[in-house]
Formats: structure tokens, C-alpha cells, sequence
């Protein structure tokens, strides 16, 4: 569906994206992954067409697109500070972009929409009002009645903790099989890339240290850098929370 060709990025002298190569197919969920300065910020506002590569091409559905303005892309973004009107509600500004494009989607839509956003009882309620994970689903709401072929998200989890996180987790996953979305996320955390996506890309100093299914680079890491930062990263995580299981359940017997 996307294919990302030799694509580099230079500023100021500067090279942030050194031959990137991927290809995404229809309905994958394809996880950018790196940490501050490797570049994926950049990547992604190349595929949204917000940048324009230095070298490289960019073709979607077969067409190239290298050149082509954002606005005539068929994609769109959720931005991490969601980009809320705050003065208007949840509904209105779940249905803003129809103002213009009314016939992007019916009512009936929308209100399927609505339900599988879980936003039934949230409409009427000023963006103050909301949580944080309601703000993430009205945000959702906003991009998917647009109807792109290609949803990015940039950070989509960062503002979130514990449960609430979890939740989007799973209804992110859930839209993208429902309406065969692709979806493309830009994420710092190796645990959210592994535990949402069907296929990660790493990146590390502009180019692709790695690209596999999450599986695959957990056993089969490709370079000493995806090995620390994520594999070994996730290990020591795993043995601090079997540690205070193991402290926890150590406690209760002697109880």
C-alpha cells in the first residue's frame, strides 16, 4: 500500500534520515520506533507530506507521491497533544471536518463511529471535561470520520497511564481490523510498539537498525543497539515485576 524508497533527509547539513526502505501493506499497524533524535518524527512528517525528503521516492497504492501536497494525500494524523478545540464539544469536534466535506459521511456513520468510540455519553461534554483517554478517542474520532486510507499516530500513548492506556491500546487495534485501517505510529516505548503493531521499525540515528514482526525482534534481535534498547530493556522490566510478585507473595505466607 506505501513504499518508502531510498528516502533521505538533510537540514542544515545535518543528515537525520539515511536510506530509509520500508513497505506497508493494507490493514498492518507498523510502529515507528526509536529514541529522541533517530529520526522517526521526521519519517512520519515525510509520509504525511508535511516534509519533503532531500533524496527518495514515496508511492502509494502503486502511484508516486514524493511530491505530492499534504492536502491531496489520503492520509491523516493524530497529533500527541491531540489539537482539541477547546471551545467546542466532544461532538462537535468529532464532525468538524464535515463542515466543509459533509459528504464524507453519513449520519449512520458517524453514529457507528460514535459507538465504536465508545463516546455515546461524552458528546455534549465540553473538552475540559474529558479524560484523557476520552480526549485520544475524540481525537480518533475527528481523524477516522475523514475516512483516510492511512491513519498516523504520533505518540498516541504518552499522555496516558495505566488502564486508561491499555484501553486505547486495544481499541486502536480494534478499529484498524474493524475498517481494515492501515495505521501508522511513531512511539518512543519499545513495549507499546511490541504489543500493538504487526510490524516494527526501528530506527536508530536516521537509519533502519531493524524491521520485523515484534516476535521476530525480541528473539532474533539483528544489532547490539535493538538488543539494549528494547530486548534487554524489556528483560529488566520483566525481572523487576516478577520481583515484587515474588516479594508480594513471600509476605503473604509469612502472614
Amino acid at each position: 500500500m506505501l513504499k518508502i524508497e531510498n528516502i533521505k533527509k538533510t537540514f542544515h547539513q545535518t543528515q537525520v534520515l539515511d536510506d530509509v526502505n520500508l513497505e506497508i501493506q493494507t490493514g498492518e499497524i507498523v510502529s515507528i520506533l526509536g529514541q529522541s533524535g533517530s529520526g522517526k518524527s521526521t519519517l512520519l512528517n515525510i509520509i504525511l507530506g508535511l516534509e519533503e525528503a532531500t533524496e527518495g521516492k514515496l508511492y502509494f497504492k502503486d502511484k508516486e507521491i514524493t511530491k505530492m501536497p499534504m492536502e491531496k494525500r489520503p492520509f491523516n494524523i493524530v497529533f500527541q497533544d491531540y489539537a482539541l478545540f477547546p471551545n467546542l464539544t466532544a461532538y462537535q469536534n468529532l464532525t468538524y471536518g464535515l463542515r466543509n466535506y459533509k459528504e464524507k459521511a453519513t449520519k449512520e456513520e458517524v453514529d457507528e463511529l460514535i459507538e465504536l468510540l465508545n463516546l455515546g455519553a461524552h458528546l455534549d461534554k465540553p473538552i475540559d471535561q474529558l479524560s484523557g483517554g476520552q480526549k485520544q478517542r475524540v481525537a480518533l474520532g475527528r481523524t477516522l470520520v475523514m475516512k483516510p486510507e492511512i491513519l498516523l499516530l504520533d505518540e498516541p500513548l504518552s499522555a496516558l497511564d495505566g488502564v486508561i492506556k491499555e484501553s486505547i491500546k486495544a481499541k486502536i487495534k480494534e478499529i484498524s481490523k474493524k475498517l481494515n485501517l492501515t495505521i501508522i505510529i511513531v512511539t518512543h516505548d519499545p513495549e507499546e510498539a511490541l504489543t500493538m503493531s504487526d510490524k516494527i521499525v526501528v530506527l536508530d540515528n536516521g537509519r533502519v537498525a531493524q524491521c520485523s514482526t515484534p516476535v521476530e525482534i525480541v528473539n532474533q534481535g539483528t544489532s547490539d543497539f535493538v538488543q539494549e534498547f528494547i530486548v534487554n530493556q524489556l528483560a529488566i522490566k520483566q525481572q523487576n515485576i516478577q520481583r515484587i510478585f515474588q516479594q508480594a507473595a513471600a509476605q503473604s505466607v509469612l502472614a
